[in-house]
């Protein structure tokens, strides 16, 4: 049965997801990759950032759970500011995202908006579709253009919210990094008592991290 999975979210200590003041030059806004300093090191990182066939990085825990993004996963859903900064309507078309002409999906990603546009085909198998739909309703499309495989929910803080919220999550890794950021989007408000929905396992990383893992019961 075909699930739905969030991984490699990293959190600060105080919640927030990214930070406050995203830019095209600051995709996480004030937070800039500290959130994400965990993940560059690891294999998993740089064979996505590198040449084909990069053997180099890390192998540690961080990358043994870095490493399960991709495995079964037929589609994914973001939210418009994972794809790109620009809020309202679309002013500049030709601009394809922060991904660069190869982006690392390779499948259909269905990135929500109040202001649908066409699809983008790029490199690689990944297509941009930009779509107008509740949660459950993107969840049904991107279910079915998945194949039987799974659905990742890629971010941002709010796109993961909002699915939570509905109940729409099977699996969700959540990257727990020492800094306080103090302000910008926060993942957990009005989520009480989630840890009820799942078996949640932590485990502790060199890097300072903490990974922790909510499997739905």
């Amino acid at each position: 049965m075909s699930r739905v999975r969030v991984h490699n979210f990293s959190v600060s200590l105080d919640g927030f997801g990214t930070g406050e003041g995203q830019t095209l030059e600051a995709p996480f806004g004030h937070a800039g990759t500290r959130l994400h300093e965990w993940f560059f090191p690891t294999r998993t990182f740089k064979r996505l950032d590198g040449p084909a066939g990069d053997s180099g990085g890390s192998t540690g825990v961080d990358d043994a759970f870095a490493g399960q993004w991709a495995t079964g996963i037929g589609a994914e859903i973001m939210g418009r500011n994972k794809f790109g900064p620009q809020r309202g309507p679309w002013a500049d078309e030709a601009w394809k995202g922060w991904w660069g002409d190869n982006p690392p999906f390779h499948t259909p990603v269905y990135v929500l908006t109040h202001h649908p546009r066409a699809s983008i085909e790029m490199e690689g198998g990944t297509t941009f579709h930009f779509i107008d739909a509740a949660p459950a309703q993107a969840l049904e499309v991107a279910q079915e253009a998945a194949g039987g495989l799974d659905v990742r929910i890629g971010g941002g803080p709010s796109t993961v919210r909002q699915f939570l919220a509905a109940d729409l999550i099977d699996h969700l890794h959540v990257v727990v990094v020492p800094i306080i950021l103090g302000r910008g989007e926060r993942l957990w408000d009005g989520l009480n008592e989630l840890e009820q929905r799942f078996r949640v396992e932590s485990t502790g990383s060199p890097s300072g991290v903490t990974h922790l893992v909510f499997v739905r019961r």
